[in-house]
């Protein structure tokens, strides 16, 4: 498998995975039961934080050259310094194309903000490294099998689901 199709198969895993762990979580705290903006199952800012994850902590592991816990603190930094970026500039693009808010975090103490609080971005950093110690482990193989063809059909899917949905938030369509 070519490296890039990899991480395209990881994009699609584990924006599905993010899009069932956010629905669970919104059940389990009383909000909402929805993920994202997208019709389908998908939240792609979760697969776009998964490649990152992937990609900085094999980057920074190979060319630390430091006892592993110490690598680890420090991608455990970097990453939470990245996925809260990604979280923040998330957050003002779907506010800025669609007029919505998706999420808010000013109701947290330690918030930047309506899309960033260090409550959450420290989350994130954990559970980054449980992603990288323990759940991509389990999935990876099962990543590297996804057929071509699969690969192809998700990006098509997604990609009419990405119409759809500017769409419904731009033009009002399928409401």
């Amino acid at each position: 498998m070519v490296i890039p199709m990899y991480y395209i198969n990881c994009f699609f895993v584990y924006s599905f995975i993010g899009f069932w762990f956010e629905c669970i979580m919104g059940k389990l705290m009383g909000n909402r039961f929805e993920s994202g903006i997208l019709f389908g199952p998908f939240t792609p800012v979760y697969g776009i934080g998964v490649v990152l994850i992937l990609m900085l902590s094999k980057f920074f592991f190979q060319n630390l050259h430091m006892p592993r816990w110490k690598e680890t603190i420090i991608v455990f930094f970097i990453l939470v310094f990245a996925l809260t970026f990604i979280e923040w500039i998330g957050g003002i693009l779907i506010e800025k194309l669609f007029h919505i808010t998706f999420w808010d975090y000013t109701d947290l103490k330690f918030n930047l903000g309506k899309y960033i609080a260090l409550e959450i971005s420290l989350a994130w950093g954990f559970l980054s490294l449980l992603l990288i110690y323990v759940i991509h482990p389990l999935l990876s193989d099962f990543i590297k099998k996804i057929p071509l063809w699969i690969t192809y059909l998700l990006i098509f899917a997604i990609s009419i689901d990405f119409i759809c949905t500017f769409m419904k938030y731009k033009f009002g369509y399928f409401k």
